[in-house]
């Protein structure tokens, strides 16, 4: 039965945070996409130009440098003496400096930020979408809650959403710029623009920018 039925079994859960369409643009991520055609070139665009050993290899100078960053600044901490180490913001920064100098090429965390404005603004984004993530909507589980529901928190999800939207947009066209200015660096914005020059009509802006958010955050 489960092998008849897998379609069925492989459908996500339309949960208020996968229902808002600016947050997770058109469905153009795996894990909100329908099982279907779209959903298996999803995932084949994933497993081969995203996440594939020969795309992360090419990376591995940046993942490197990451870590040396890393514990040069706890070596230095040492150096004053006895402290308490906060883990967790150094692994943040580890992790999302790390996924950002590989979709884009830019430091958005310590002290080496490619642009400040610009890295407020994705810190901004990030600890809010870690914020709701952590947030259960009792529509989901009660949907006839929704006639008592004000919408808040779609409402707090959709203007992220718009956020993350403007912020994605704006990395795509400062690439797609730079590429046109023969100034193109191995990112993965730029390695997605070149499909996109191949394979227009299904490499859009739309897809592209849920390849990125598959990056940074599945």
């Amino acid at each position: 039965m489960l092998h008849k039925k897998r379609c069925c079994f492989g459908q996500p859960p339309q949960v208020a945070n996968q229902q808002v369409p600016c947050l997770w643009p058109h469905h153009t991520t795996v894990a909100s996409s329908s099982h279907g055609e779209h959903w298996r070139n999803l995932r084949r665009i994933c497993a081969i130009e995203i996440f594939s050993t020969n795309r992360l290899n090419k990376f591995q100078a940046i993942q490197k440098d990451e870590v040396r960053q890393l514990l040069k600044k706890l070596s230095c901490n040492s150096l004053r003496g006895v402290a308490k180490v906060e883990l967790r913001p150094l692994l943040t920064e580890l992790t999302f400096n790390n996924i950002m100098r590989m979709v884009s090429g830019k430091r958005y965390y310590g002290e080496d930020v490619t642009n400040d404005e610009e890295a407020k603004q994705f810190r901004e984004i990030i600890a809010e979408v870690f914020e709701n993530a952590a947030v259960s909507n009792p529509v989901d589980f009660l949907p006839v809650l929704s006639w008592l529901d004000n919408g808040d928190f779609e409402k707090r999800v959709s203007k992220l959403g718009k956020r993350m939207d403007v912020f994605l947009r704006g990395l795509i066209e400062e690439h797609r710029k730079n590429n046109d200015g023969s100034q193109s660096q191995n990112t993965m914005i730029d390695h997605l623009l070149s499909l996109q020059e191949t394979q227009p009509e299904y490499y859009t802006d739309q897809i592209i920018k849920g390849c990125l958010l598959e990056s940074m955050f599945y």
